[in-house]
Formats: structure tokens, sequence, C-alpha cells
């Protein structure tokens, strides 16, 4: 009986959640679609956004940060819901800590390695993202064939955190961003970054319909769900009415937080609380 309970109670604890700013909260909204039951803590790094033209080292020293502040809510598994990080730290920390820690690189690139059939596959990402070829090292395993063209598009990241998510300069932009990729003929492109799914329709207007568009916020949340499933971690438990199912952090600006994610989180969320994230 002890064991039972145990066992529901490690079912029943939360899922971390985090990015370096609101990006993440694709994946967040992907999870809740896949696995409803869930519990989640979210952690946005919004203080030290973007992480995508930070060093290697520096990134590690700040994800390491968030997740001691996620293992303090009991969390029984951590999503690293940020390319950037998934490239430049996502190694260490498993390393490190004795919990299960995905990101959102690998489920991503898998897809695209199946996914293709001429073999030429597109990244668009931040400098950090691109400039680790991580996504090329794991396509590369599965399908050594293919041609991989990476392009850093940093500046998609603040337009949709402006909220410019369909304005003819946020299309502008795309179209001098994709030129190139489009030039390579590619058939499958991997938005890899967290906040690219939320331009999904001005991308896919710019690169046409021939292309398949890979959104590894959704792929992530399979892997996750596969995850629990293997380990007998899934929660059972329906939420009960009234209960607070998932919780909200961020190191800085958590009204702006508050109505982005509000307009892209089907019901809303709770008012974020804002935290020290350098005591940690």
């Amino acid at each position: 009986m002890m064991e039972a309970n145990k066992l529901q109670q490690k079912k029943n604890a939360p899922i971390g959640v985090f990015d370096s700013g609101v990006g993440g909260l694709t994946v967040f909204r992907e999870i809740m679609r896949q696995i409803p039951n869930e519990k989640m803590i979210y952690f946005g790094d919004t203080a030290r956004v973007p992480y995508g033209s930070k060093s290697k080292n520096t990134i590690t020293r700040f994800a390491r940060q968030i997740v001691r502040f996620l293992r303090t809510h009991d969390v029984k598994t951590i999503v690293v819901a940020c390319n950037t990080a998934s490239a430049y730290a996502l190694e260490s920390l498993q390393a490190e800590f004795d919990i299960p820690i995905i990101g959102v690189v690998e489920p991503g690139a898998k897809v695209a390695a199946e996914t293709t059939r001429n073999g030429n596959i597109g990244v668009i990402a931040t400098e950090g993202t691109i400039g680790s070829r991580i996504y090329n090292s794991y396509i590369n395993q599965m399908n050594p064939e293919a041609t991989i063209y990476g392009k850093a598009c940093p500046l998609f990241v603040p337009l949709v955190e402006e909220g410019w998510l369909k304005d003819p300069v946020t299309r502008e932009v795309a179209s001098r961003y994709l030129a190139e990729l489009k030039d390579k003929d590619i058939d499958t492109l991997i938005l890899g970054c967290t906040h690219y799914p939320l331009l999904r329709s001005t991308i896919q207007e710019v690169v046409g319909d021939r292309v398949t568009l890979v959104n590894p916020a959704y792929e992530t949340a399979v892997t996750l769900k596969n995850l629990l499933s293997g380990m007998d971690l899934l929660n059972t438990e329906v939420p009960t009415q009234g209960e607070q199912q998932h919780k909200f952090f961020v190191s800085d600006k958590a009204e702006r937080f508050l109505e982005f994610a509000n307009s892209i989180i089907e019901h809303g969320i709770p008012n974020p609380q804002t935290i020290q994230i350098e005591d940690y």
C-alpha cells in the first residue's frame, strides 16, 4: 500500500518546463494538449532573454540555475523548451542531475530526417543553435545522406514578442531570411526556435506548400508522453475543479509575460511570480 501511494505521489508530481522567455509556451501548450492531466511548473528567463547570442558557458550556467530552481518544486522530469539551451547545455544537465531531462532538438531532428524526400533540410534558429550545428549532428546520425542548410533568424524572436505575428514587416523579414533556403531546394524546414511556430503561417506562405514545416514543440510533447508512459509516471488522476494545475515563474517583466501568454494559451494563465534566479 505504501509503495502504491509513493508511486501515485510520483505520478502526481509536476513536470518542469523552462525557456529563455515566452517561446517555450509553444512547447507548454503542446504538452497540455498531449497529456492534459499533467501539472507543470514553467519558468521563463525573461530577465536574460535572448539566449541565442550568448556563449555556451553562460547558457549552461543559466540552465543549471533554472534546473536547481525547478528541483525545489519536486518535478518528476524537466523539458528544456529552448533550442539554444538544448544545443549547449542539455548534455551537461543530463550528466549532472539525477532526473530525466529532455530537450527540443532531437525530436524535431528525428521527424525531419524521416520526412524529407529529396534530402535537403533547412533549419531556422538562433545564432547559437545554428552555430552549434546540433541539428546537423542529429539528422546525419539518422539520415547520413541528408544535406542540412542552417539560417540564423535573430529578428524573429523580438517580432514574436512584439506580437507582430502577421505584420507586413514580419513577412518582409521572413522573405529575406528564407530566400537563400528556397534557392537550396529544401523540402523540409525545421522551426528550430520555440518562438517560430507562432510565425508558422507566415513562414509557410513564404516557403510554399511544397515544403513541410517541422514543429519541434509538438514532437517534444509526444516524446515526453512516451518517456513518462515508459517509466509508468503518466498522471492518471484528472485535476479537480478549481485546482491550480500549472504555475508560472519569470525572472523579470511578469506583466508583459502574462499578456503574451494569455494571447497563446487557450484559457489564459494564472499570474506569474517573479523570482531571483541568480540565487539558485
